[in-house]
C-alpha cells in the first residue's frame, strides 16, 4: 500500500530535491564540454558552455531558496526536515563547484598541457560520474519515503550509495595519478599557470568529494 503522508500532510519535499539535482547533474555534466572546447583552444564555443553552466547554477541557486522557503516546518515523515536542508544544500555545492571551475579556466584560457590532455578529460569524466551516481541515489528517495525508510529499498539505497563511494574512489586516484604527472612537467611550465592547473585539479577533486557527501548523508538517513 502507499504511504498517505503525502496526502495528509501536504506536498512531498522529495521531489523539489529531485528536481534539484536534476538541473545540477546537467551543470556539471556540461563541464565534459566545456573542457573539450578548451582543450581545442575554441574559446568561443567555451565561453558559451561557460554562460550555459552559469544559467545552470543559477536555476539550482534558485530552487535552493523556494525549497527552503517552501519547506514546512513540521512533516511527518521518516527523515527530519534539517535533513533534506542539508541534503539540497550539498547538491547544491556540486553546481558551485562546476561553475567555479568553468569560470576560472575561461578567465585565464587555460591551457592543458599536451601529455595530460587524456587524462585530464579521463578525471573530469569521473568526477562527473561521481555526481551522476548521487543523483541515481537521490532518486530513489521517494520509493524510501513510500515504505517508511525500510524493507528492501534500503537494500537497494546502500547498493547505490556503495557504488558512489567506488566511484568517487576511482576519482581520488585519478587525482593522484594527474598530480604525479603534473608533478613531473611543472618546471617547464610558466609557474601561474602550473599553480593554477593544481587548483583546477583540486577543484575536480572537491567536485567529486561533494558528491560522495550526498550519499553519506543518505548514508545517515538510512541508519537513525
Amino acid at each position: 500500500m502507499r504511504n498517505p503522508v503525502s496526502d495528509l500532510f501536504g506536498k512531498s519535499p522529495i521531489r523539489p530535491l529531485q528536481e534539484h539535482m536534476s538541473v545540477v547533474i546537467d551543470c556539471a555534466e556540461r563541464l565534459k564540454a566545456f573542457l573539450a572546447a578548451c582543450i581545442e583552444n575554441n574559446w568561443p564555443e567555451a565561453e558559451a558552455v561557460y554562460r550555459h553552466i552559469r544559467d545552470l547554477e543559477n536555476q539550482a541557486d534558485n530552487l535552493k531558496k523556494q525549497f527552503r522557503l517552501n519547506m514546512p516546518h513540521s512533516l511527518l515523515m521518516p527523515v527530519a526536515r534539517a535533513d533534506l536542508l542539508e541534503l539540497i544544500a550539498l547538491q547544491d555545492q556540486v553546481a558551485n563547484t562546476a561553475r567555479d571551475i568553468a569560470g576560472i579556466m575561461l578567465g585565464r584560457k587555460m591551457q592543458i598541457p599536451a601529455v595530460l590532455k587524456n587524462e585530464f578529460a579521463s578525471f573530469l569524466s569521473g568526477a562527473v560520474d561521481v555526481a551522476n551516481q548521487a543523483q541515481v541515489a537521490i532518486n530513489e528517495l521517494d520509493e524510501l519515503l513510500e515504505t517508511g525508510f525500510k524493507g528492501k529499498e534500503v537494500d537497494i539505497i546502500n547498493g547505490f550509495i556503495q557504488q558512489l563511494d567506488r566511484c568517487e574512489m576511482k576519482a581520488d586516484g585519478d587525482e593522484r595519478e594527474i598530480r604525479h604527472k603534473l608533478l613531473a612537467i611543472e618546471n617547464d611550465m610558466p609557474p601561474l599557470e602550473a599553480v593554477f592547473l593544481y587548483n583546477i585539479i583540486e577543484k575536480i577533486g572537491d567536485l567529486a568529494n561533494r558528491a560522495q557527501r550526498i550519499g553519506s548523508r543518505l548514508q545517515l538517513l538510512l541508519v537513525r
